[in-house]
């Protein structure tokens, strides 16, 4: 009986052991090259040409700021906030040739920065560790897109400073504000941020101080207005052909209209629908996105007033003004679905299982983006109905997404159970 309980136990030992193994260190970090490596593969090789932004766009702009010909956000305005410029510039150190590899090792560091802030130094947790291999799945899902763009850059710093957020709100600051200044979207972070936690005037000084010394250095290289000209540039957009709010017109062109169509804007190098009322759409997206950020934040304020614990308000505030900024845009690009990535790692690692919900809409939104960009995103461009049908479903997840954090949120103001410390 002695002996069978022996080997009882040490085959559970060894179970054990094996589940360790799998879920340690090790096995992440080699899943972490093997889906890094696989997407640098597919970013140079795959069809439909996912680099395109990259080694068309952004090195140009940075090759004629090198030859003097022309600074992207001083001379003349630009698409993207003034530090973007960094890291396309960045790109340029082993020359022109290189400029797409150099790119994806650049972002690929960024996430490995990241990855090891989410593992931490002490014992493993498993909830950082689930949030671990859904972030590597999520990446593997998302495909391509999750490192060829700008947007990638900014989800690395994004995660550390959500997961830095309690402990080192000074820190977080900074690195949102950088961010934010790389691309805006990390500003919904900084508001949730700025609700969520008791140190909100530390992060307000921090996030303002250092946007003031950003635009000081700005108009000192001479941009003048144009270091506000992100602002301009993304108003005088059309509905791109992603856009939630385009759908209407997709659907149209489906059912044979001829007065809606899908057009090519050379100015700001993006597919556009035009027809009845597109116009008029492009421009309520703003005052919708101002809406629905007041409804995140009049319920994230009252879940702080009512004293929801971090753990369990940030998570998904971040991620509802972070939904919100997607779901009411005028531009709707596929790269947007990597900023998912930063509150829903942070709701895994606080919050376990109480985030899975959130987390699979998110990787099925992953999922359903890669279908469409960029091996077969010809067929959304002509309005394909079976395209046009997977680009609604991923509007519809994004919706139930939003639903979910809403009511975290609104949940999180009515808990009043006392909640363990991060």
């Amino acid at each position: 009986m002695e002996s069978r309980t022996e080997v009882g136990g040490s085959r559970s030992a060894a179970r054990r052991r094996r589940r360790a193994r799998l879920g340690g260190r090790a096995a992440l970090w080699a899943a972490f090259a093997m889906v890094h490596v696989g997407l640098v593969l597919l970013n140079l090789y795959a069809p439909g040409w996912p680099l395109g932004d990259v080694t068309a766009v952004y090195r140009v702009w940075a090759e004629t700021a090198q030859l003097g010909f022309l600074r992207m956000g001083i001379d003349t305005p630009w698409v993207y906030p003034i530090l973007a410029f960094a890291p396309m510039t960045a790109a340029l150190a082993f020359g022109s040739a290189w400029y797409g590899q150099t790119w994806l090792v650049m972002v690929s560091v960024l996430d490995a920065i990241a990855f090891s802030v989410l593992l931490g130094r002490g014992r493993l947790s498993r909830r950082r560790r689930a949030a671990a291999w859904w972030w590597l799945a999520f990446l593997a899902l998302l495909g391509p897109i999750a490192l060829g763009r700008i947007d990638a850059v900014t989800v690395p710093f994004a995660m550390v400073g959500l997961l830095w957020a309690a402990g080192r709100p000074r820190v977080a600051a900074v690195l949102l504000t950088v961010a934010t200044w790389i691309k805006v979207w990390p500003a919904a972070l900084v508001a949730a941020l700025l609700v969520s936690l008791r140190r909100r005037f530390e992060v307000f000084t921090v996030a303002a101080s250092l946007s003031i010394a950003i635009l000081g250095v700005s108009l000192l290289a001479g941009s003048g207005v144009n270091a506000f000209g992100f602002v301009a540039e993304q108003a005088g957009r059309g509905l791109q052909v992603e856009a939630p709010l385009a759908v209407a017109w997709l659907w149209w062109i489906v059912a044979g209209s001829d007065d809606a169509t899908i057009a090519y804007d050379r100015g700001i190098l993006t597919f556009q629908v035009e027809g009845p009322g597109a116009d008029v759409a492009a421009a309520l997206t703003t005052p919708l996105m101002l809406l629905g950020v007041a409804a995140v934040l009049v319920a994230g304020t009252r879940a702080a007033r009512r004293g929801a614990a971090v753990v369990a308000l940030l998570p998904p505030l971040a991620l509802a003004f972070t939904t919100v900024l997607m779901l009411a845009n005028k531009v709707g690009s596929p790269q947007f679905v990597t900023w998912l990535a930063a509150p829903v790692v942070l709701g895994l690692a606080l919050g376990g299982a109480r985030f899975l919900a959130p987390a699979s809409l998110a990787a099925a939104i992953a999922v359903v983006t890669h279908v469409i960009y960029p091996y077969w995103y010809g067929w959304l461009l002509i309005a394909n109905p079976g395209f046009v049908l997977l680009l609604t479903v991923k509007i519809v997840l994004l919706f139930v997404l939003l639903g979910w954090a809403l009511h975290a949120v609104w949940q999180a103001g009515s808990d009043r159970r006392p909640r363990a410390a991060p």
